[in-house]
């Protein structure tokens, strides 16, 4: 069935380009493959998938999850801030916010931003990753 196989995140862009700049660039990624239709990046031991379409940024939720060590958390963080991310906020039930943070009670944190696209991105830190 389908769980014995690989899922791969697919993200929709307007400008592969730019794009390019924005997930190597910014966010670090390294390219696994590449074709005309898109880039494959590595993602721990798996990947993501990041190719042109004109409905890019459309989808209004998390399109990308990804899962850091809680050592690592704060450090990631700073890094994006450094190369202007911006993380937004929004009203949940349960969630505390310190400086674009959320925190879960004791359970994990997490903050979201956007990529160039409108594509909503997330870290979120757990002591179980």
């Amino acid at each position: 069935m389908l769980a014995d196989y690989d899922s791969v995140p697919t993200l929709a862009v307007k400008d592969l380009g730019r794009a390019r700049e924005y997930y190597e660039g910014v966010l670090g990624f390294t390219t696994r493959s590449e074709g005309p239709e898109g880039v494959f990046y590595g993602a721990g031991s798996g990947a993501i998938f990041v190719y042109a379409s004109a409905f890019a940024g459309t989808n209004k939720a998390t399109a990308l999850s990804v899962q850091i060590p809680e050592g690592s958390f704060d450090a990631e963080v700073s890094e994006l801030r450094d190369k202007g991310v911006r993380f937004q906020t929004f009203e949940m039930e349960g969630i505390t916010w310190v400086d674009g943070v959320a925190s879960f009670g004791d359970q994990y944190r997490a903050v979201w931003f956007e990529d160039p696209d409108g594509n909503i991105l997330n870290l979120e830190s757990t002591a179980t990753v």
